[in-house]
């Protein structure tokens, strides 16, 4: 147990050490915050959201995004108290270790890898394709490996480096989706003018067919994925083994980041539901680039493009180094092996980021050559990742206040005592297991399910036969 004012285990040691067997502690709170912001803002915001808006309605689509932001709050609260008291790079697979097993850990690590080294493929071919607006006619591979080489260059050099990259990438974001808002907001009140309105449009649109156009199902279908959409805030929790004074950086990012995501995600769908009719909303434009459109901003088009390029390298960037963490942690665990731990002497796990970046090559030439088989298998498996991370958290959280309580110890000894216990958690546990029976329930994704139980089911097999392996090993020697 580690002392949750400190990050110090019980011998007084750094609970992730530094040096060339360690990760260093070089981030703040500020980088914290925006690699959070930076891992959840993406295209499903500035691309796809008008997509949700015309499924869901105006309000069912506001609707789902606040249960989201309620989800991803119980959620994060959990894991702040956790790194705070175990400040442990690759958290996730740690605290699973020790409050669940160390073969659903293994499980959690394989699977979250997974996730990331498939959005990172994905990534690399959407920052190729959006080149070609600037640049048509050009390879689309050739831009490809130019931001692949950018990314693991950023990710190889220092963790401050990275910090620093993914602080700068993801205040674009930022800054546009805030400029977004405000400009939106001038409109809706008629400051600004806007095409096809004679005076203010006001929020008419949001009741204009009714409260629920589409009826109140596709809310269900949508929250699932406004869940998905969430996804990526909990890399606080991989980063806090290399935060310097996680016990101030981690509280303050936890909530600095669901706050800022509830107010960019639901202003902007508020605003974009009220200047643009819902059954017209981004189906095959940007709602973004049809607002700035509308009030008449110069190069819409081609400033929301460099945005979703930014978008684009600020996910693969948080990406490359979430895989590479967790491929460290299991090679700390002895489960893969040792040299995947190894550091340079920034503090980089130089092998676990080569072969992160490796395993997200493969997974996109999979969607090149194998994009109905092998890759379709790949993105069903890690779709449900982030669920089976929030719903772990979780339990780790409950399960550590009963051996913080049952140890002699106070709530009022914690480093950063979540509120809400233990409501929250269970609140969060149940909107996990709402999430998955909807991925049951929906024709579209219940395919996810028939490849996600036997390969989870693989994983176990595979612990168990290295953890067999490893003690043979330890007995020979």
């Amino acid at each position: 147990m580690t002392d949750a004012g400190t990050g110090r285990d019980a011998n007084g040691s750094d609970a992730a050490p530094t040096g060339l067997t360690g990760l260093e502690r070089r981030m703040e709170s500020r980088h914290l915050t925006m690699i959070s912001l930076g891992g959840v803002i993406g295209t499903g915001l500035f691309v796809s959201s008008g997509y949700t808006i015309h499924q869901a309605g105006p309000l069912g689509a506001i609707l789902a995004y606040a249960v989201g932001s309620l989800l991803v709050y119980c959620v994060m609260v959990s894991l702040g108290e956790l790194s705070v008291a175990m400040p442990y790079a690759g958290s996730f697979h740690m605290y699973a270790k020790r409050f669940i097993g160390p073969g659903t850990a293994f499980v959690i690590a394989v699977l979250y890898w997974l996730n990331w080294a498939v959005a990172l493929a994905s990534e690399f071919t959407a920052a190729g394709l959006l080149m070609q607006r600037w640049f048509p006619g050009s390879p689309t591979w050739v831009w490809s490996a130019v931001f692949i080489a950018v990314v693991f260059v950023l990710n190889i050099l220092s963790v401050r480096l990275y910090g620093e990259a993914e602080f700068w990438f993801a205040s674009i974001k930022v800054f546009a989706i805030v400029a977004f808002i405000v400009i939106g907001l001038l409109a809706i009140f008629g400051a600004i003018p806007i095409a096809g309105y004679d005076s203010a449009p006001l929020f008419g649109n949001f009741v204009a067919d009714g409260w629920f156009p589409n009826g109140f199902a596709p809310v269900f279908s949508t929250l699932l994925t406004v869940v998905f959409a969430f996804s990526g805030t909990e890399v606080v929790g991989v980063a806090a083994g290399e935060t310097r004074d996680p016990s101030k950086a981690i509280p303050k990012a936890v909530h600095t980041t669901v706050l800022r995501l509830a107010i960019f995600f639901i202003g902007s769908i508020a605003v974009m539901a009220a200047l643009i009719p819902w059954h017209k909303s981004g189906v095959d434009t940007s709602p973004f680039v049809l607002v700035f459109q509308s009030i008449g901003m110069p190069f819409a088009g081609d400033v929301m493009n460099f945005v979703v390029l930014t978008a684009v390298l600020s996910a693969a960037n948080s990406g490359l180094y979430v895989c590479s963490r967790m491929v460290w942690s299991l090679a700390k665990e002895r489960l893969i092996p040792a040299r995947f731990a190894r550091t340079n002497f920034h503090g980089v796990p130089v092998w676990a980021v080569l072969f992160s970046m490796a395993g997200s090559l493969l997974a996109l030439l999979s969607s090149v050559v194998a994009a109905s088989t092998v890759y379709l298998v790949l993105v069903a498996v890690s779709g449900l990742a982030t669920l089976v991370v929030w719903f772990s958290v979780c339990v780790c959280h409950i399960r550590f206040r009963r051996e913080w309580r049952l140890s002699g110890h106070t709530v009022d000894e914690l480093g950063y005592r979540a509120p809400g216990f233990p409501v929250l958690p269970w609140l969060a546990i149940a909107m996990c297991i709402g999430a998955l029976i909807l991925v049951a329930l929906d024709d579209t994704q219940r395919t996810t399910l028939y490849y996600m139980i036997p390969f989870t089911a693989l994983c176990y097999l595979g612990y168990h036969l290295l953890n067999r392996h490893r003690r043979l090993d330890l007995g020979n020697q």
